[in-house]
Formats: C-alpha cells, structure tokens, sequence
C-alpha cells in the first residue's frame, strides 16, 4: 500500500512527499520551505531515523508508524501559529476515532477506544502517549511564515521507559496500516486546519479540544523549566496557555513546560 491523501485534501490543493526512509520529515519540510516550498504539502514515510520531539528530544519511528509534517506558509504572527497545534491534535483524534470505530465493527464486542488530548501536544489512548505533534516556524522570504506540523504516531510499535507511558495502535488492538492513517489525518486536517482560518476560528478550536482533554479539572504539575506550577487544570485561555487554579483559586497562565496529571503530579512537582 501507498501514502495518498483523501479526497478532500486533493481537492483543498494539498500535495504530498512520500518516502521509504528519511532522517526527519520536520526537518525535509523546513528545508523545501527554504528552498521556496509554498505547500500546502505533506510529508510522510513509515521509517524516521532522526526525529525529534520537543525539547530537541529524539522521536524515532520504526518502519510501520507514521511520522508525518504539514507544511503551509501563513501572513500569521508566530504566537497565532503556535495555536495550529491543537487544530493537529483535533485532527488526529478525530482521524483515530473514525478507523478504531471501523476496528470495533471488525471486533464484535470490543469497547470503543477514548482518544484524549493532552496539554501541549500528545494525544492519549487509554490514559497512554499514542501520539506527539511538534510544531516549528520560521520566517521566510516576502514576510511571511513557514509553518511545520509534524505529527509523529505509534502505528505498530511504541518506546518504552518514557515519562509518558506509551502504547501502539497496535498493541490496542487496532490493526491498521500506517498508509490507511495518514490517508484519514489528511482529510481531518482539511477540516480542523479549515476551522481554525489562521487563527481567526480558534475559539471554535479551543472549545472542541477541550471537549477531548486529558486531565481537565484533576491535579496538575507543571515544570517550566524554572519553576513548578502545581494546582488544578482548569482550561486553556484564548491563546492556548493552560490555566492552573491553586488551593487558594487563584489562576495563572502556563505557556510551556512539562505536564503530570492525577498521581504523577507528585512526581512532576519533586
């Protein structure tokens, strides 16, 4: 089988960059945009050898998932760009509920899956990392701005010793092709990426993510780097900061950092 986008990808103007193995599919997409690469394009391959995660962290796919990046260049601020994120997760989720509802069909009796989105940038099946979205922008000729998503997800197989766990499509008893998922994310994303309008419909985005967040209203830690912030999860603002109330319910605004819900807040906050 394949990479080919869904119907309304081809029809939205998308084009799409295969491989059979590539080092990482951010870092193609960045290169091309420098090279004067306007997209929309997709980058995909079900071998990564050198991706990353955030904080420069290493984010391999062996040969079966799917590593995959949207290039699009925007007239965006770079604070507008970054809320593009949650549109990627709202896609994704949604493209996993359409194939693990078609999996259940094939699985009589079977319990529907719950995907989840948690803050920043991962997306959750059963409370474990399923997936992990990095989102990166540069600045490029005419003032404008090259935006990457890329959107990395365990198909067949997941890390493990992770902060996170981690599970796999499947290891949950979904057995699809990496190719079958890319084929539905790219016909989400021309709805989410469609909802959001550069930036202008992410109220409409931020009221559906929360709708599917992971945590929301348990006990949180959050290390910034510099300090914990620690409390309750109690939404993301109209920017996409995570909202934390403390015992006293005062709120304050998180706009990065590592995030541990319920007993792992514990952990997160040593």
């Amino acid at each position: 089988m394949t990479f080919t986008l869904g119907p309304r990808a081809t029809a939205a103007g998308y084009k799409l960059a295969a491989f059979d193995r590539i080092g990482s599919t951010n870092a193609e997409a960045m290169a091309r945009a420098r090279e004067g690469e306007r997209g929309p394009t997709w980058f995909v391959t079900t071998e990564q050898t050198a991706g990353r995660g955030r904080r420069q962290r290493a984010w391999s796919a062996p040969r079966g998932n799917l590593a995959s990046s949207i290039l699009e260049v925007m007239d965006v601020s770079p604070a507008v760009a970054a809320t593009l994120g949650f549109a990627a997760g709202l896609s994704l989720e949604s493209a996993l509920q359409k194939l693990s509802l078609e999996a259940n069909m094939r699985r009589a009796g079977a319990d529907p899956l719950k995907f989840t989105l948690k803050w920043p940038n991962d997306v959750l099946a059963e409370r474990q990392k399923l997936a992990g979205i990095l989102l990166e922008a540069e600045a490029v000729a005419g003032n404008r701005l090259a935006v990457v998503v890329g959107i990395g997800t365990n198909v067949i197989a997941a890390p493990e010793g992770t902060p996170t766990p981690a599970t796999s499509l499947a290891a949950l008893g979904v057995h699809v092709g990496a190719e079958e998922l890319f084929t539905a994310l790219s016909e989400a994303w021309v709805e989410f990426r469609g909802i959001w309008d550069n930036g202008r419909g992410f109220a409409d985005i931020r009221k559906a993510w929360l709708e599917h967040a992971f945590g929301l209203g348990e006990r949180v830690a959050i290390n910034t780097g510099t300090a914990t912030v620690e409390g309750t999860f109690d939404t993301i603002d109209e920017s996409g900061c995570l909202i934390v109330r403390n015992a006293e319910g005062k709120r304050a605004a998180v706009t990065a950092g590592e995030v541990y819900f319920g007993a792992a807040a514990s952990v997160g906050a040593a």
